[in-house]
């Protein structure tokens, strides 16, 4: 990351990981009644806070806030945990795809369709639906630390206007 401020980027945003245990992938192979992979989940919640601790000594490193970290994991779990406080149905199901869950291979033509997919927390077997996705970046810009550190792009821009 230090090569990107060296070459001129001054403002860097870094996303941790998702929910690994939790897609529909994972739960299409591992899971029995709808749990998540608990060795997925284990190494996104390991890699998240040692991302914080990164993005800090960097920042400190260059004497400024450069990096910023958003813990997408927490997000997407938020959905995960409780789909229905946020308009979903489902958070266990892709709204396209194949098998269990429509965790099975990727969106084709020959996929199960949800009927609207903005009741879906998951697209695909893998990835966010787009209304899930708009929930992320609403947080990105206006969430508070417990989903970005050191602080929500809507403060770094006003950090930036002042400059």
């Amino acid at each position: 990351m230090q090569r990107l401020y060296k070459l001129g980027a001054r403002r860097v945003l870094v996303t941790g990981t998702g929910p690994l245990g939790c897609v529909p992938a994972e739960l299409a192979y591992y899971s029995r009644n709808g749990e998540c992979a608990e060795e997925l989940q284990l190494a996104a919640s390991l890699f998240n806070p040692q991302l914080v601790q990164m993005i800090d000594q960097l920042n400190t490193g260059i004497g400024h806030i450069a990096f910023i970290a958003a813990n997408t994991n927490q997000m997407n779990m938020d959905f995960i945990s409780n789909p229905q406080a946020f308009g979903f149905t489902t958070s266990k199901i892709a709204c396209c795809g194949q098998g269990p869950y429509n965790g099975v291979g990727l969106c084709t033509p020959v996929s199960n369709l949800c009927p609207n997919r903005d009741e879906y927390v998951f697209w695909d077997p893998f990835h966010p639906s787009e209304r899930a996705n708009r929930l992320i970046v609403q947080q990105i810009l206006t969430g508070s630390n417990a989903y970005m550190h050191p602080m929500n792009l809507n403060t770094v821009m006003a950090l930036d206007s002042r400059a």
